[in-house]
């Protein structure tokens, strides 16, 4: 090949290189420009093959439980537009069953159609927990619902996108990098565990997308960054206030702590709670890790009691909840029983039953403290009945959205950002005011419920507040 032709195919390929690299640059600022300027937005939700059985905002219903065929229905006129017949079918299907958050949701979506609309987003265990994943979406949608009536966010509606991590690690990022994908989603409403929030969290750190948990109270959360906001309490609450009881109220000093070891949040509170009672003066005497395949619920508590435990903390999580229930069995109300907020199951009332009575819960929020608050009132209408601390912590974050986004002349994800880390910003929420410390944690005290006996509650026994402790 002659020198010539060699130095023209140089500059050709060099051309080439330069329009290519040219290419890219463009696509990547006009991938960030429609990040970082984010205005309401008409339907274009779009949504990943690998994933469209687990996102929703209302064509594809992620609870498919036995009498939806309304709301099934009503999926497929989202999915054609023909948002006027899903509204009567969802009514309709909300007129059976007015206790079913997805459908008031979907029917919230289904009224703005494809009119302009802020998005978020509410990551929930719908297929591993289902009544857990209820609690959240019912907060998030009596939110929207009241933000929608009284005329949007400036004029602007809400709508709301569901989607199912089943409370894995691994499901949670995939979902956080579809969320983040997508330019319409200005926050996220998640994630339950601890470890879904931490693995997401990656992702909406680096994506610059806001994440508000309602329930991962893992203290490994706290400065997680400047991102991820909790409306729970940490478990340094928790921790420090069963500690307090244990010291002061019960007049114990030494505790058995039964934990799981592949749990984040269990881990966490087990730590805290430990460190707050060597500074009370008490003691852990033994710990026993209620995911050992050598755990033994009956050796395993005599151990306990041979060590010289007076106290059982129970620091359970939801996947160890059976093993934590034959504990209880074990001790048969001879030690005094201690736990967080993930003890707050109905299994335990109903499953535990009379060896569960006068077990203390540390949560962060109970019905019997706030009856007279518009939220409960309004919540019992709505649903039909009593809600619970995911709930209304839920509706604490969808709120915190609301506001941050009232608060932002352009709402953008980085503005939103702003907004909620700003000193000043607070709101009244479901569970009192609401302002997030430096950390992204919320600034909050939390409650102490026992087990009593009630015979005219579906179990037998209910979850009582301990108003005279509940002072931090």
């Amino acid at each position: 090949m002659s020198q010539r032709k060699l130095i023209k195919n140089s500059i050709l390929s060099l051309c080439g290189l330069i329009l290519f690299s040219a290419v890219g640059l463009i696509i990547l600022w006009a991938r960030n420009t429609n990040q970082s300027n984010l205005s309401p937005t008409e339907n274009n939700f779009s949504i990943s093959e690998a994933l469209n059985l687990e996102i929703s905002q209302g064509e594809n219903p992620l609870i498919r439980e036995k009498g939806a065929e309304k709301k099934l229905t009503a999926a497929q006129n989202i999915a054609l537009g023909n948002y006027q017949q899903a509204i009567e079918q969802l009514t309709q299907s909300l007129q059976t069953y007015p206790n079913d958050p997805e459908a008031l949701i979907y029917l919230n979506n289904a009224q703005i159609g494809n009119n302009k609309s802020y998005s978020l987003a509410v990551v929930a265990p719908i297929k591993t927990n289902l009544d857990g994943a209820k609690e959240i979406l019912r907060g998030v949608a009596q939110a929207q619902q009241e933000i929608n009536q009284t005329g949007g966010i400036k004029g602007i509606p809400l709508k709301i996108v569901i989607a199912n991590d089943n409370n894995s690690p691994e499901m949670a990022q995939k979902i956080a990098q579809e969320l983040a994908n997508n330019p319409d989603i200005l926050g996220v409403v998640g994630h339950w565990s601890s470890d879904a929030t931490l693995a997401s969290g990656e992702i909406y750190q680096s994506q610059k997308l806001v994440a508000i948990s309602p329930i991962s109270t893992s203290v490994e959360l706290s400065y997680f960054g400047d991102y991820i906001f909790r409306t729970v309490p940490s478990d340094r609450f928790a921790g420090s206030r069963l500690s307090r009881y244990m010291v002061n109220e019960l007049g114990k000093k030494k505790a058995a702590v039964f934990f799981n070891s592949q749990s984040n949040y269990s881990k966490s509170l087990k730590y805290e709670f430990t460190k707050s009672l060597l500074s009370d003066g008490g003691e852990v005497v033994w710990e026993f890790d209620l995911s050992s395949p050598n755990f033994n619920p009956l050796n395993d508590w005599q151990q306990a009691k041979n060590q010289g435990a007076e106290v059982l903390m129970l620091a359970l999580s939801t996947n160890t909840l059976q093993q934590a229930l034959k504990v209880i069995e074990a001790n048969g109300n001879e030690l005094a029983l201690l736990g967080g907020d993930d003890g707050y199951n109905i299994e335990l009332l109903r499953q535990g039953g009379a060896n569960a009575v006068d077990m203390v819960l540390a949560i962060p929020w109970h019905i019997a403290a706030h009856q007279n608050d518009s939220f409960v009132q309004v919540a019992t209408r709505l649903w039909g009945g009593e809600i619970n601390w995911r709930t209304a912590l839920a509706y604490d974050a969808t709120l915190a959205f609301i506001t941050g986004l009232e608060q932002s002349s352009n709402p953008t994800r980085q503005s939103l950002q702003k907004t909620l880390s700003q000193p000043n910003f607070s709101f009244q929420g479901a569970s009192g005011s609401v302002n997030f410390l430096p950390s992204g944690d919320r600034n909050q005290a939390v409650q102490l419920v026992i087990i009593k006996e009630n015979n005219f509650s579906e179990f037998g026994y209910q979850f009582d507040i301990i108003p005279s402790v509940n002072k931090n």
